[in-house]
């Protein structure tokens, strides 16, 4: 019985809850620090886009009414409620570049 239970919870805790917005790649929770960067594609950890409240479409793209104003969401800020969204959720913020590159090719396809 507890060997079964030591290996569940090794295998828990050997899981990582949060990914990167962009590639997805599995991050840990310490991760999510200013400046931070994904070892996978580069781009900014603790942006709006990785942010838990980060709603594309709401008043200022933001659950959080007390947030202040962030024109570039990709990019790193100093936003104090942000919150790390969990890596179920990690590939609602693909990168609006990107998704425009793979539709323009989709559309002048030969």
């Amino acid at each position: 019985m507890y060997a079964t239970l030591f290996c569940f919870c090794r295998e828990f805790a050997m899981t990582k809850p949060y990914a990167c917005w962009s590639c997805a790649q599995p991050l840990d929770s310490g991760a999510f620090v200013r400046g931070a960067y994904c070892d996978g594609c580069g781009r900014d950890l603790r942006c709006c886009m990785a942010c838990h409240f980060y709603a594309p479409g709401a008043y200022n793209d933001c659950h959080e009414p007390q947030a202040e104003r962030v024109v570039d969401k990709e990019k790193s800020n100093f936003c104090d409620f942000f919150k790390a969204r969990g890596s179920k959720h990690a590939s609602m913020g693909h990168a609006p570049r990107e998704d425009a590159l793979k539709a323009a090719d989709a559309l002048f396809k030969k």
